[in-house]
């Protein structure tokens, strides 16, 4: 079981960017594929991004073109970085840490604690 410790959220104002980090624990972390996710009160967690072993990037398309995931192997750390916010992704951001193939709807892998971006408008 691996531990994911996110960080970066906060406040900023509509247009404005923020760059979440996730480190991970343990000696696996180039073989896993990693993700983010969000969720509001009241709904359901909802996919952000994710990223493969390899390093190819994938998107939701709420926020393709806006959002950024790399990751950093020697770190053990996953980044989101954050562009052109707008309101609507105001959300508690999770970081999922998968095996090698990455399955986007269900409840898989291991989950940091989350972290608040609150846009403002």
């Amino acid at each position: 079981q691996v531990q994911l410790v996110e960080a970066g959220g906060g406040l900023v104002q509509a247009g404005g960017s923020l760059r979440l980090s996730c480190a991970v624990s343990g000696k696996t972390f180039s073989s896993r594929a990693m993700g983010w996710y969000r969720q509001t009160p009241g709904a359901q967690r909802q996919y952000v991004a994710h990223i493969t072993s390899a390093g190819t990037p994938n998107y939701a398309d709420s926020v393709k073109g806006r959002f950024t995931i790399s990751r950093d192997n020697p770190k053990n750390t996953v980044y989101l970085q954050m562009d052109s916010l707008k309101p609507e992704d105001t959300a508690v951001y999770y970081c999922n840490a998968q095996g090698g193939v990455f399955i986007r709807n269900g409840d898989f892998g291991s989950w940091g604690q989350g972290t608040q971006v609150t846009v403002s408008s």
